[in-house]
């Protein structure tokens, strides 16, 4: 069982808790030279997907509007391309 958590951790446990560790602390100090903190990130995720929830449904409700609007110009085009082939 210890060879398949090493393959799949792609080392020992302990080696790997410590690898990621540096990792943590190298990536933290980089976001935190650009200003993010773990709240402004979690918000910013969380704004995200009720943004992205909210403008999905108002685009949803406009499919009507996208339809009538490209059904005024797409239906007389129609219309008269098909009498002018009906003439022949």
């Amino acid at each position: 069982m210890a060879d398949g958590v090493n393959r799949f951790l792609g080392d020992t446990p302990g080696r790997t808790i410590i690898k990621l560790l540096v990792v943590c602390l190298i990536v933290g100090f980089v976001l935190a030279i650009f200003g993010f903190t773990p709240n402004n990130i979690v918000d910013n995720i969380r704004y995200y997907f009720l943004d992205l929830w909210y403008n999905g449904f108002r685009a949803l409700g406009q499919v009507g509007d996208y339809l009538l609007l490209g059904a005024i110009v797409v239906i007389p085009i129609f219309l008269v391309l098909r009498l002018f082939s009906y003439r022949r």
